[in-house]
């Protein structure tokens, strides 16, 4: 009876929030919100964490699980690291959804809130720094820090995410990810010449310059360069720059 009821209420004053435009209510119904605060403080009580309370809400009534966030929001803010980590696990599928009501409420800075996304649901890193750069552009750079650092296995998809989203801010994309994590630079490279095929010079010479203290990842990201159809004159002439020795190149552009 518990859930029926909650059911009625939830769907009644529910936050509907879709992709990037997230539409909020103008005045939600005081009543309802009071109801679900005081169905969430009895399940915190029954379960003695309000992780599991949400785990436990989430699996009954997925599809309201950001109206279900922004109450626990607002009611435990101090718990807002378990609330988003628990409602994301919960329900994956509404991370995007989920990011963007933490970075509203303003619960914590951006880039940890996607540390704490990322870190429960690995998988869906795209959506979390896609939706995290949307709604606060101006820290793209450390968005992608934070992003790169926590999942340097995605970074190649990190990087290619966002760049085609601020195709104006590659290099300065680029540039962040190498120097928080050099070694993933071929991979980076090979991601973004994929849909860059034009930028393909200005991209190499890029991430040469940001790999000087990894030979072995320069060496590799000449590699990728010459699969892009970059001539060899001028990758020679890239490695030349870098202090990279001929015999080395040799080898690189005979792999």
């Amino acid at each position: 009876m518990v859930r029926k009821i909650w059911f009625i209420n939830a769907i009644a004053c529910a936050v509907v929030c879709t992709g990037l435009q997230a539409v909020t209510p103008t005045e939600p119904d005081p009543s309802n919100l009071e109801f679900q605060k005081k169905f969430l403080k009895r399940q915190v009580s029954q379960t003695m964490s309000v992780g599991r309370a949400i785990r436990s809400i989430a699996s009954h009534y997925p599809q309201d699980i950001v109206s279900i966030v922004d109450v626990a929001l607002t009611t435990y803010p101090d718990h807002y690291q378990e609330i988003i980590h628990a409602a994301i696990s919960a329900q994956p599928a509404a991370t995007e959804e989920i990011v963007q009501l933490a970075i509203r409420r303003n619960v914590s800075s951006c880039p940890n809130i996607v540390e704490l996304a990322i870190n429960a649901e690995p998988t869906y890193v795209d959506f979390v720094v896609q939706a995290a750069a949307n709604a606060t552009p101006e820290e793209l750079d450390d968005i992608v820090r934070v992003a790169v650092l926590t999942e340097p296995d995605s970074a190649d998809s990190i990087v290619q995410t966002l760049s085609l989203k601020h195709p104006n801010k590659i290099v300065e994309i680029m540039t962040t990810a190498l120097n928080a994590v050099p070694y993933v630079g071929e991979y980076v490279v090979e991601a973004l010449l994929a849909v860059f095929p034009a930028q393909k010079d200005e991209l190499i010479r890029t991430a040469i310059n940001n790999t000087l203290s990894e030979k072995e990842q320069q060496l590799r990201i000449l590699h990728a360069a010459q699969n892009a159809g970059v001539e060899e004159s001028v990758i020679r002439q890239y490695a030349s720059n870098a202090g990279i020795s001929v015999e080395e190149v040799n080898v690189a552009l005979a792999e």
